[in-house]
């Protein structure tokens, strides 16, 4: 299986996809096309070509009569289907903020008016669990980057008012109305008669339509609302691609609908056939194939064609604000080394806590010279008694100075005379003492939120007597090395391979500030990813090295879709580490996937693994390394090269204009990794991820 399903989770984070539009020139009536990324944000890509530079730099725009469409076309030679939104435009204008959703987009908006006998209501069943689908929430898996429920949505959003059966799902819009069956798990015609409870418009008809349909087409709900409004049937139903009738896409009379009800009785676990009347409208529509099984689910998505490669500014970018940030939990913190701060750090006392010597000496009280008298002042020790003008006390560094004290007299500086204290002539006059909160006063900020709890902070927060703060993490990881030729220990067989990338990749991990909890090698079965991915092992990471590609041993990318995991990085434009994998499961942990080439591992831990960190624990991202590449314009190629670098003379950088990847050595000796770009020239400043050559 080529493609990816996975729960629909944090749409504010997300950067959905979408293929390109498949051009019908009878539909086109002055169309502007749009990227979804849901199908309540419909960003405008191009309206004309003299408006679409600023169109996609500036506001969001709707018309003010604007019909938003949201079908999947098949595309005219290869039949495979492109989300295409179009959007028939009478007169433009920008958006108000009345008129934007809470999160700043744009409402989706149906058409101004419409023959009061095509009025629709709609009811979206969006409750079953995919019982030959492992029992997942069928509604939310995602085809190109859209829930099945979020497309169903968009299908009707040209009704008066919509209904959602199913489990509550706070990510819906608040104009779209929840409600649940009774009891959970009923059959259809229970939960359509929930739904009806909750239509309370005078609508004549109702659009019932199941959330398991990745390719629906507004268009398609268009037609049949259409249909039964011109034939007046009690119920229109879609036919689909095979000729079977599909009850669950269609448009009914409300007032048949809550007669048949009334006259059925208990609604509770009635097939969808209880309901259809004796004489029925059909319509023949494309596009409304459901998703019942995992392979349906894996057609549809191989049908999109693989998503494009992002370069890596891109990959990095979508890993930290496409991950789900990870709890925020106190810790001592000498327990959170590693951790990322969710709160500055306050210091809750001044530095010093109170006036201390800065010097070994004497704590005298006016010029001099002064009496000495017996008692000495150590630190940690009592403090000595109130000094009076003209007497002074030994003291040490650290210690609190009696009350009274006007400075310190550093040994070095003084003469002693029985107890007769003087100052040796020709020495400087210094106080030599450190003030109550004279480093800084209670409340001052030790370090900041974002920042990573390292042993410097651990110490200056025990300085402002703070133990404990509110941090995410430490990240773990759980490191896992895959395929039946790998051997890391005894003597190698016939066909094998040394492990020479998992022993060294806790060290490789830790140098990105992620712990490794442990690890494990995986063998080539059918089940293998499917029970490392269910299992649930002490660890925020899940690291893998090998089986990334799309070969038939590559079966990371269909336990992913299997599990249901969010897909955010599924290749890179760069070599090598082009078939890395980044995803999250539903759980929240995170899957990087390396390619098992072991250079390609490396170079892809080091540039991923550090924007894993980032997303996880909000930290902030630390600006890029750079150095003059004295050979780039060598070393360049159509995508970024991932280079072995040494440090030369004058600050400057040399690479290796070839690298053998299959192993490490070409990195012995090497100060960094350059992530060279397309069209670079000598001494252009290139980012360096440093090797960790002093730990």
């Amino acid at each position: 299986m080529a493609g990816d399903h996975h729960l629909h989770r944090h749409r504010q984070d997300r950067r959905a996809r979408s293929g390109q539009a498949a051009e019908r020139a009878q539909r086109l009536t002055s169309p502007t096309f749009c990227r979804p990324r849901d199908p309540y944000r419909q960003r405008e890509v191009s309206k004309t070509a003299a408006t679409s530079r600023e169109s996609t730099r500036t506001d969001w725009r709707i018309p003010a009569s604007c019909e938003v469409r949201v079908p999947w076309e098949s595309g005219p030679t290869t039949g495979q289907h492109r989300l295409r939104a179009r959007a028939v435009w009478t007169e433009e204008r920008a958006v108000s903020a009345s008129e934007r959703s809470d999160e700043g987009r744009p409402r989706v908006v149906g058409p101004q008016t419409r023959p009061s006998e095509a009025r629709a209501d709609s009811i979206v069943l969006a409750g079953g669990r995919g019982s030959r689908m492992g029992g997942v929430d069928k509604p939310a898996i995602e085809i190109g980057g859209v829930s099945m429920l979020a497309t169903a949505l968009a299908a009707v959003a040209g009704c008066e008012r919509r209904v959602v059966v199913g489990p509550h799902r706070p990510d819906l819009p608040a104009e779209v109305v929840q409600t649940q069956e009774d009891p959970r798990g009923s059959g259809p015609v229970s939960a359509i008669a929930a739904g009806l409870r909750e239509l309370r418009t005078d609508a004549p008809l109702v659009v019932i339509l199941a959330a398991d349909m990745p390719f629906l087409r507004r268009d398609a709900i268009e037609a049949l609302v259409t249909r039964s409004a011109e034939s007046g049937a009690d119920a229109v139903h879609a036919i689909d691609d095979e000729g079977r009738p599909q009850y669950l896409v269609g448009v009914w009379r409300k007032k048949f609908l809550l007669d048949r009800l009334a006259a059925i009785g208990s609604p509770v676990n009635l097939p969808m056939k209880s309901l259809v009347p004796d004489h029925s409208e059909t319509v023949r529509l494309e596009g409304i194939s459901d998703c019942d099984t995992d392979e349906d689910v894996a057609r549809a998505v191989a049908s999109l064609g693989p998503p494009p490669a992002l370069d890596l500014d891109g990959t990095r970018s979508t890993i930290r604000n496409g991950l789900s940030r990870l709890p925020v939990r106190r810790l001592p913190l000498h327990d959170a080394l590693g951790a990322v701060l969710a709160a500055p750090v306050h210091a809750t006392q001044p530095l010093p806590r109170f006036d201390v010597s800065a010097m070994d000496g004497y704590a005298v009280a006016g010029d001099g010279p002064w009496v000495l008298r017996a008692a000495v002042g150590y630190a940690g020790g009592t403090r000595p008694a109130r000094l009076e003008i003209g007497e002074a006390v030994r003291i040490a560094t650290g210690a609190h100075l009696p009350e009274g004290s006007s400075s310190v007299l550093r040994d070095e500086f003084a003469t002693v005379d029985g107890d007769r204290l003087s100052r040796l002539p020709d020495t400087p006059v210094r106080a030599d003492v450190r003030r109550v909160g004279e480093e800084w006063q209670p409340g001052h900020v030790l370090a900041q939120a974002g920042s990573t709890v390292t042993p410097m902070t651990v110490s200056a927060a025990a300085s402002g007597e703070v133990t404990e703060a509110d941090v995410r993490g430490p990240v773990r990881a759980h490191v896992v090395v895959t395929g039946d030729e790998i051997r890391r220990d005894g003597p190698l067989r016939e066909g094998q391979t040394r492990d020479s990338v998992g022993p060294v990749l806790p060290l490789f991990l830790a140098w990105c500030g992620i712990r490794v909890a442990s690890d494990a090698h995986l063998r080539d079965t059918a089940n293998a990813f499917d029970d490392l991915l269910a299992a649930a092992p002490d660890a925020e990471l899940i690291v893998i090295v090998g089986a990334t590609g799309r070969g038939a041993a590559d079966q990371l990318r269909t336990a992913l879709a299997r599990a249901n995991a969010r897909l955010l990085v599924e290749r890179a434009r760069c070599r090598p580490g082009g078939s890395q994998i980044t995803a999250e499961l539903p759980d929240g942990r995170v899957v990087l996937g390396l390619p098992g080439n072991p250079f390609a591992a490396i170079s892809t831990l080091l540039i991923s693994a550090p924007a894993i960190l980032d997303g996880l624990t909000d930290r902030a991202p630390r600006e890029p390394f750079v150095g003059p590449v004295i050979n780039a314009d060598e070393l360049s190629g159509p995508v970024t090269r991932i280079v072995p670098v040494r440090r030369i003379e004058g600050g400057k950088w040399e690479g290796d204009s070839s690298t053998r990847t299959a192993h490490l050595a070409g990195l012995v000796g090497r100060d960094a990794l350059a992530l060279v770009p397309p069209n670079a020239r000598a001494l252009d400043l290139v980012e360096l991820i440093l090797l960790p050559n002093q730990m």
